[in-house]
């Protein structure tokens, strides 16, 4: 992760964009590293915060849809011979990850592309069974915007409210401390969502067939 520290060191939008498109691949970079300071900077005055969070998202983007695109025409043997060998290791990526984000993909449907965006491990390779797959494109673009959106609104807060009280050399640390609250506060509204969901969708089913047999 040494190679992020210049970047890191010297954010900007350019290179919000260019992490964020790093961090939407299959190349390990954080948004957690990423999006906080960004903002942390924008209660400074530095930046404005509406934009880090915009370049940001349309980083993601961009780096999803490179890796949507590889696995759209290169197909499953070259994703996975590419996950197996050592350059898809230096990625921290293997098969069993791969498959782990086929199977939520496909217990999930399209959706996942949204509510994977959420979820640290599946996040970074959530459109490569969206490609696999060959979802139509525009779903895969709206639903990864919108995950990657909520995603970057919830760090951007966070750097926002750290800067009132947390001096710019504890940054990092405080993140780490509360982004690990924030993932468990996220699993479980999306498990809450779910099961509000899937209530609506037995109700609702529920009644059209007390109408049919009526």
């Amino acid at each position: 992760m040494n190679w992020l520290l210049p970047l890191l060191n010297n954010l900007n939008y350019w290179t919000v964009f260019l992490l964020m498109f790093i961090e939407g691949s299959v190349i390990p970079a954080p948004s957690e590293l990423i999006v906080p300071p960004a903002a942390y900077r924008a209660a400074a005055g530095e930046l404005n915060i509406f934009l880090v969070v915009l370049v940001a998202t349309l980083g993601a983007l961009a780096g999803s849809t490179a890796n949507y695109f590889a696995a759209y025409y290169l197909g499953r043997p070259m994703i996975y011979r590419f996950a197996n060998s050592r350059l898809g290791h230096l990625c921290l990526l293997n098969q069993q990850k791969i498959e782990q984000a086929e199977k939520y993909f496909y217990d999930h449907g399209v959706v996942a592309t949204l509510t994977g965006r959420l979820l640290p491990g599946i996040r970074q390779i959530i459109s490569i069974p969206a490609g696999l797959s060959k979802m139509k494109f525009w779903k895969f673009a709206l639903y990864t915007t919108i995950g990657a959106g909520i995603w970057n609104c919830v760090l951007a807060t966070l750097g926002w409210y750290l800067h009132s009280f947390v001096p710019l050399d504890q940054l990092n640390s405080k993140i780490e401390e509360y982004n690990s609250h924030i993932q468990i506060i996220v699993v479980a509204a999306l498990v809450l969502i779910a099961l509000i969901a899937g209530l609506m969708w037995y109700f609702k089913r529920k009644k059209k067939k007390a109408s049919i047999s009526k």
